[in-house]
């Protein structure tokens, strides 16, 4: 006999209903969504919140690795100057984590701010 038959056979000898077979796939879909989905949903949000915070005088990093300060900006772009050089950069090249960091006291500085 044919492998196929021999499994369906055995399927329909256990008389479980439908939803029981489908079961494992509807608990894989669902663990997909909160393992990689939303987390991923989540951090698009906040990266589209900081960059709509992001204004004049922030230092910034672009994904390409410039830092520079913001002159101007716009809606979609900033205009940026590193080194006495200005430059046109979309909003979406600016790396969340690295402008963050860079922005964040030293800790030294939250040493002392304690004191």
């Amino acid at each position: 006999m044919n492998l196929l038959n021999i499994f369906l056979m055995m399927g329909g000898a256990q008389g479980g209903s439908p939803l029981s077979s489908f079961l494992p796939l509807i608990l894989i879909i669902v663990v997909f969504y909160f393992f990689m989905i939303y987390p991923q949903m989540k951090k698009t949000k906040e990266q589209k919140k900081f960059r709509e915070a992001l204004g004049k005088g922030d230092k910034v990093i672009t994904i390409g690795g410039i830092h520079g300060k913001i002159v101007d900006a716009n809606d979609e772009t900033f205009i940026v100057e590193s080194e006495g050089t200005r430059l046109k950069i979309d909003r979406t090249s600016i790396s969340m984590e690295a402008s963050k960091a860079l922005n964040a006291p030293k800790k030294e500085e939250k040493k002392e701010e304690k004191k």
